[in-house]
């Protein structure tokens, strides 16, 4: 909701789980090593996790769900590398997902995190094994190290935590404990919101990338902006827990308006700016919820069908935001992440 929704910039951001989308995976005992990506049928077999994680050392990860595959390698990593020893039993695995793909929602860290935690709870890996600070940076390397997707933590730091989360990215306190700070706040803080998204997409590694480089060259221009983008997160945080609305509000608005500066219109592309400006017509704060497809801001419940009806006029889906801790399906043995 505020900050920089790519975290790889050591900032400051504040991010909530909703309930609208969800990404579901299942995982039940089976006599071998199953991932079924869309269901129980045409399973991709193997005898244990060990034999998974040879294959994919030697052939790499074929096209048929990579999420899965590296997560279960990345689990039997991560436990080998702190001493975990797993007993020796094998499951199916699986996922369904409702998130839109590629608009900044999440969908592929839900799952990501999803399979994680179903395969720490079926082997008995809590968090005593894998602390719930690292889990995130776990998650991550799924991706970012053997998948090579560009990611960062915000998005998996709240799907771990739920709910609504403040995240400090100190570089400093990074390198020394291995992850940021990350602070639970109360739902209750939040104000109405409304989320409307592009159904086609965009891959954020495209909007990214470029001043990512930048950032790393440390050009002035962008190191300050990205500072600034972090000062507007904590001074989010103070709005909400004072119960400034309006001061939120025009946070979300100098949010964007900072980050439209650094980046440019033709980087963020004119359909994500007709989204930004759809809200803004109706005199509602805009501002990206992710890295670009998708836009949130304040809206009271009394415009919330004018808001809804005016995003599908301009060919946009728009629905009103429901924040959520977690949802976990009791004694089904899967587990419902929603999107962040």
């Amino acid at each position: 909701m505020l900050g920089n929704p790519s975290d790889g910039f050591h900032g400051k951001t504040l991010a909530s789980l909703i309930a609208n989308f969800c990404a579901q995976v299942w995982l039940e005992a089976s006599d071998a090593l199953c991932i079924a990506p869309d269901g129980r049928r045409g399973a991709m077999t193997w005898a244990s996790l060990d034999e998974l994680r040879s294959r994919v050392q030697h052939a790499g990860y074929p096209e048929e769900a990579p999420l899965l595959l590296a997560t279960c390698k990345m689990f039997v990593d991560v436990c080998e590398s702190r001493g975990i020893r797993l007993p020796p039993r094998n499951f199916t695995i699986g996922y369904s997902t409702s998130i839109p793909l590629q608009v900044g929602l999440a969908g592929s860290s839900a799952i990501v995190v999803g399979a994680l935690q179903a395969m720490m709870e079926f082997y008995g890996v809590g968090s005593g094994d894998i602390p719930q600070a690292q889990q995130p940076s776990v998650a991550l390397a799924v991706e970012s190290e053997e998948l090579g997707v560009p990611a960062g933590l915000q998005d998996r730091v709240t799907q771990v935590y739920g709910g609504l989360v403040y995240m400090d990215f100190d570089r400093e306190y990074m390198a020394r404990w291995g992850h940021g700070r990350y602070e639970k706040l109360d739902l209750a803080l939040l104000p109405p919101l409304y989320l409307a998204y592009d159904k086609a997409g965009v891959a954020s590694g495209s909007i990214h990338g470029p001043v990512r480089a930048l950032w790393a060259r440390g050009d002035q221009e962008v190191v300050a902006t990205m500072s600034a983008l972090a000062q507007l997160a904590e001074r989010g945080k103070g709005a909400l827990l004072s119960g400034d609305h309006e001061e939120f509000g025009r946070l979300m608005d100098q949010n964007f308006d900072t980050r439209l500066a650094l980046y440019g219109e033709e980087a963020l592309g004119a359909r994500n700016l007709r989204m930004i400006r759809t809200g803004r017509s109706l005199g509602l704060p805009a501002k990206f919820a992710g890295s670009g497809g998708a836009v949130i801001g304040l809206c009271p419940s009394e415009r919330q069908a004018e808001t809804i009806q005016r995003f599908a006029e301009e060919g946009f889906e728009c629905c009103v935001v429901n924040p959520v801790e977690i949802v976990l399906p009791p004694g089904n043995g899967s587990r419902c992440h929603p999107s962040s």
